[in-house]
């Protein structure tokens, strides 16, 4: 007993010790967004919500805010569609090529994105689409699809298909029989997956600096910016508004989440 209670001990403090070292970096941004210094001092001499004011009075930052949100819901929009119609179809699948045709349709969440960022880069010069925002959408749409498969497909598993043969019988056309009896059961996953997508787009940067042109930059392409040209507190006012979005999808994934359970 004596040993299990060490154990339990020294597990917990290494617990503690990771979520400190991965909570740190967040921590000190948010703290330095409420700076008063003209320049990054830690731990700062005043505080202040000016930063947060230059940041809300920038036509820059108001601009990037926008292509974000436009970006990120465009490609939520594009990803949910596609997604779920890929899940449907692994899912009614019936062949020895599913396995590959999952690990082709996953491949854009394992392989390292500066790679992806470079291969639509080539590609996408060849059509005239890079420095065009659907270029940008198209590249966002390709890495959040995975997450919408994997979200959909994870719901797809508690569905009865006996449901939809029955209320086919009874004369339901295949629409009426998704929007009815699938679309209930599958919708917790479905949006899950829309969440992650939003979020996917809204915080990436790579894919951003290959395609987007100087007026097109997204909000961590402009923290990107922000940190070469002239680094000021407002890059950390910006990047704790990215924190909060980011920790609202969060929460609304993990509601979600339970809900389903």
């Amino acid at each position: 007993m004596r040993v299990s209670g060490l154990s339990s001990i020294v597990l917990a403090a290494l617990c503690i010790l990771l979520i400190g070292f991965l909570l740190a970096p967040l921590a000190i941004i948010l703290v330095l967004s409420f700076t008063a210094d003209t320049y990054f001092v830690f731990p700062p001499s005043g505080w202040s919500l000016k930063w947060y004011a230059e940041v809300m009075a920038s036509a820059e930052w108001r601009r990037s805010f926008v292509n974000s949100m436009l970006i990120a819901t465009a490609t939520a929009l594009l990803a949910t569609v596609f997604g779920t119609m890929a899940a449907l179809g692994l899912w009614k699948l019936r062949s020895p090529l599913k396995g590959v045709i999952y690990a082709t349709l996953l491949a854009p969440s394992m392989v390292p994105i500066v790679i992806t960022a470079v291969a639509l880069f080539a590609a996408f010069s060849r059509v005239g689409l890079v420095n065009t925002y659907s270029g940008i959408i198209i590249g966002h749409t390709l890495l959040a699809l995975p997450f919408v498969i994997l979200s959909v497909g994870a719901a797809l598993q508690s569905y009865n298909p006996n449901l939809g043969r029955a209320a086919a019988s009874l004369g339901g056309s295949p629409l009426r029989v998704f929007l009815g009896v699938m679309m209930p059961v599958i919708a917790p996953g479905l949006i899950t997956g829309a969440l992650l997508a939003f979020s996917t787009s809204f915080d990436e940067v790579v894919l951003a600096l290959f395609l987007a042109s100087p007026g097109q930059r997204t909000v961590p392409r402009q923290i990107y910016a922000g940190i070469g040209e002239s680094i000021t507190p407002a890059v950390a006012a910006a990047a704790a508004l990215v924190i909060l979005m980011a920790t609202i999808l969060m929460l609304l994934i993990v509601y979600r989440s339970r809900t389903r359970t």
